[in-house]
C-alpha cells in the first residue's frame, strides 16, 4: 500500500494524480488529510482516506499501518511559532511509524543545500528531517528542488497591478528554479517501484539558468506586458510575510533562507540541471500556469 500525506496540496496532489493516473500499478492508494471534504468525489472513490494530521501520532500511525511505501512531506505553516518545531512535529510521527510498522520506502520532499547550506531557516530544518528520517535505516529517497516555480504565484497580484516581481535576491544572480508538477511525477515514479534500496537524494533542477531579472523578462514575454524585478532587503522582506500572517520565527526563517541562497550559492549556477526529474522550463510552467493566474 502506498500511503500520501499532503493530497490536496500543490505537491502531494500532484503525486495523488499521478499514482491514481497508473491505475492497478498503484495497487492500494490510502491518504492523509485534515478535511477530507476537499478531496473529489472522484478521489475518494479511489483512496482510503484517514482523517486528520501527520503531525498526530495517532494519525499516523493508523494511517502507516499497512502501508510499506510513503510519500511524505512537512506542509508549509506560516503562522507556525517556531521552524524547528514545526519540522520535528511532522517528522516524529513519521519516525516512530518506521519503527514500529512495516513501512520499509520513504519519499520525502527536502532541498538542495546538503553539505552547504548553514543558518538557512527552512532549509536547514528540511535537512534536519532528512537526518531524523535516514537514522532509522528506511530506505529512503529525498527529492532535493531549488527555488519553485509556485512561489511566483504568491506575486500573482503584484505582476498584475504593478508588473513586478520582487525577492530578497540579487537580480543578478543565477536562481535555479523547479516546478512543483516535476516533483510530483519523480515521487509517484519512486512510490511506484519497489526495488530501490538504500538512501539518496534525487536532485530536481530545471533547464532554465536564469537569474531573477532574466525570470522576470521571461513572465513579460509570455504576458506580453512589462514586468520588472525588484530586489528587496531581508528586512522588507520578513516584515512582508508578517504583514501576511507568518509568525516571527517563520519570517525569520524564510529571510534567513533567502540570505543563504545568495551568500552559499546552492540554488545557483554551479547546481547543474537534472532533465529526467525536472524537464519543465520556467517559459512553459508560465504558459500553463501563471499566465493564467494572473489573468484570471
Amino acid at each position: 500500500m502506498i500511503l500520501v500525506t499532503t493530497p490536496t496540496g500543490h505537491i502531494g496532489g500532484q503525486v495523488l494524480d499521478s499514482l491514481l493516473d497508473a491505475g492497478e500499478a498503484a495497487g492500494e492508494i490510502r491518504v492523509i488529510v485534515r478535511d477530507p471534504a476537499r478531496l473529489s468525489p472522484y478521489v475518494r472513490a479511489r483512496v482510503d482516506v484517514v482523517p486528520g494530521s501527520h503531525a498526530d501520532p495517532d494519525v499516523a500511525a493508523k494511517a502507516c499501518a499497512g502501508a510499506d511505501r510513503v510519500f511524505w512531506l512537512v506542509p508549509p505553516t506560516p503562522a507556525a511559532r517556531s521552524v524547528a518545531g514545526h519540522f520535528r512535529a511532522f517528522t516524529g510521527p513519521l519516525v516512530e511509524a518506521v519503527v514500529n510498522q512495516d513501512v520499509e520506502r520513504v519519499v520525502a520532499v527536502s532541498t538542495l543545500g546538503r553539505g552547504v547550506a548553514e543558518h538557512a531557516g527552512q532549509i536547514s530544518a528540511s535537512l534536519a528531517m532528512d537526518d531524523v528520517i535516514r537514522a532509522t535505516g528506511v530506505h529512503y529517497r529525498a527529492l532535493c528542488p531549488p527555488y519553485l516555480m509556485e512561489n511566483l504565484l504568491h506575486l500573482a497580484v503584484s505582476i498584475r497591478d504593478e508588473g513586478v516581481i520582487t525577492m530578497a535576491a540579487p537580480g543578478d544572480q543565477v536562481l535555479r528554479t523547479c516546478a512543483t508538477r516535476d516533483i510530483g511525477v519523480t515521487a509517484a515514479r519512486l512510490l511506484l517501484d519497489g526495488s530501490w534500496t538504500g538512501q539518496d537524494d534525487i536532485p530536481l533542477v530545471g533547464p532554465d539558468e536564469l537569474t531573477p531579472e532574466g525570470m522576470a523578462a521571461v513572465v513579460s514575454a509570455v504576458l506580453d506586458r512589462p514586468v520588472a524585478f525588484r530586489e528587496i532587503s531581508g528586512a522588507e522582506y520578513k516584515a512582508t510575510l508578517m504583514r501576511y500572517g507568518a509568525s516571527e520565527d517563520w519570517a525569520q526563517g524564510l529571510a534567513d533562507l533567502a540570505a543563504a541562497t545568495t551568500g552559499q550559492g546552492f540554488y545557483g549556477s554551479m547546481a547543474p540541471s537534472t532533465p529526467h526529474t525536472a524537464p519543465t522550463s520556467l517559459r512553459r510552467w508560465c504558459e500553463e500556469v501563471l499566465k493564467p493566474a494572473v489573468l484570471c
